[in-house]
């Protein structure tokens, strides 16, 4: 019998947390899978099988949720690490800042309290770059010494990942007494999808690819393809040099929504028949946001350019992302495949 270490990877039905969990498999470990209901647990095992894994026998699942501490403890027991990533995205149906900030700094505390209870050596965050570079104008690109500033500008999610990462790193310092603690900040989630439950950049894609966007609004912001994401999270949970530090996860230099369209066409030919051709001036998506609710979520972002670096993970973890081209094409392949877009 090899003596495996267990991992605990948390909302195991969520996209990040899916390659975690094949990257994890695939390395070797046993890794215990918390979902709110276990009878997410077959639709877990399609998306593995969706993602390449032939085999789930090292792999089991357990019932938790962020809102409720004692399931963690029993979660986590017997675990050597757990990689959290279980958090209110920006699709679920929190509509307040409450609805977000109390259920991600809960859940990290739930977390962190149970893993030092069950003597885990490392935990793993998956925070994001909500978390870095909101609330801030800046002209070169962000990297881990910035944090987002709190102001009326940032939105309910990233509110959640400053505050929710900054309350695990003071209880690290304040009650970890030797745990360990790394956070993994990602930029715009891309990648072959596995299912319908993917990250909230990719509707971009999938609306473009759908003749949804009729031309594009002036954003540039920093992908990485989320193969790239897992494999960071792997990295930053085993390397003795990643502990106590962050890591913005980022392929390469911002693209902005034209970029990706041009992507999409330049690689999908007839298949990219609906992606806009153009861009939209700041003012006219103002106007129509006073008609169209989807495009009100727009505004905040309008001509922002968030350029951030990797450079960190790349140099100390030895990490090596694909670049924002290839991802943007793996994504729209697997929608295509998968029969998401028409």
């Amino acid at each position: 019998m090899e003596n495996k270490q267990t991992v605990l990877v948390s909302g195991g039905s969520g996209f990040i947390a899916s390659y975690c969990i094949i990257a994890l498999l695939r390395n070797g470990y046993n890794v215990r899978v918390t979902l709110r209901s276990l009878k997410k647990a077959e639709l877990v095992k399609q998306m593995l099988k969706e993602g390449g894994l032939n085999s789930v026998d090292d792999l089991t699942f357990v019932e938790a949720d962020l809102e409720n501490e004692s399931s963690w403890e029993k979660a986590i027991v017997g675990c050597q690490y757990v990689i959290h990533v279980a958090s209110p995205t920006p699709l679920t149906e929190a509509k307040t800042d409450d609805d977000f900030v109390i259920p991600a700094k809960n859940g990290v505390l739930f977390v962190l309290r149970a893993a030092k209870k069950a003597g885990v050596k490392r935990v793993v965050l998956t925070s994001a770059f909500g978390a870095v570079g909101m609330g801030t104008v800046k002209t070169t690109p962000y990297t881990e010494e910035d944090w987002t500033v709190l102001n009326d500008s940032v939105a309910p999610y990233q509110r959640s990942k400053t505050i929710s990462e900054k309350a695990a790193w003071a209880f690290i310092k304040e009650e970890g007494a030797g745990m360990e603690l790394a956070v993994v900040n990602p930029t715009g989630v891309l990648g072959p999808v596995l299912s319908s439950d993917f990250s909230h950049s990719i509707h971009t894609i999938k609306q473009m690819l759908n003749g949804e966007i009729k031309a594009c609004p002036k954003l540039i912001s920093g992908y990485v393809d989320v193969r790239d994401v897992a494999d960071l999270h792997l990295k930053a949970m085993t390397l003795p040099q990643a502990n106590g530090q962050r890591f913005i996860a980022v392929a390469g230099e911002g693209y902005s929504v034209l970029d990706i369209a041009n992507v999409l066409r330049k690689n999908l030919g007839q298949k990219a028949a609906k992606v806009p051709t153009r861009e939209l001036p700041n003012w006219l998506i103002k106007l129509l946001a006073r008609f169209n609710p989807k495009l009100k979520a727009v505004i905040p972002y309008l001509g922002m350019v968030k350029q951030a670096s990797s450079e960190k993970a790349i140099t100390r973890l030895g990490w090596k992302p694909r670049s924002t081209e290839e991802a943007i094409v793996a994504t729209a392949t697997s929608l295509i495949k998968l029969g998401i877009v028409n």
